[in-house]
């Protein structure tokens, strides 16, 4: 397989710490992953949106999207908005997009949900702030 897309999805905010995050995520990915075309989408407030991304990579020579939330946990927006704005239906986590004449595999991605990897991160913060004592 070629080059990967793959499409960050965050919720968007007035305070410029969650598109930053989202942003900086993109670029430690892209750092470590070479394979993948990376980009961001927001849900609302920020740009771009999840649809203008999405066309943002009909520039790309990709074989796949998979679009991944920046989320913790499933919620009305990883449940219903974020697929619908992909054009899944609820439920639904795969489906195509037509790239450049042809049609690639587009793949919805579970949010972060409960993994060891967030509780050492819980741990991590909490024992900087036992710092402060």
């Amino acid at each position: 397989m070629g080059k990967k897309g793959l499409l960050l999805v965050g919720h968007g905010s007035k305070l410029p710490y969650n598109k930053e995050l989202v942003e900086s995520t993109a670029r430690l990915i892209g750092d470590r992953c070479p394979e993948y075309v990376i980009r961001c989408g927001f849900m609302n407030i920020n740009s771009p949106t999840i649809r203008e991304a999405l066309e943002q990579f009909r520039k790309d020579a990709i074989d796949v999207i998979v679009v991944v939330p920046v989320f913790l946990a499933k919620g009305v927006h990883i449940l219903e908005d974020i697929p619908g704005e992909i054009g899944l239906a609820k439920g639904q986590v795969k489906g195509e997009f037509a790239l450049n004449g042809k049609t690639i595999p587009l793949l919805y991605a579970d949010p972060i949900g409960s993994d060891p990897l967030l509780a050492d991160l819980m741990i991590k913060n909490a024992e900087r702030a036992l710092r402060e004592l």
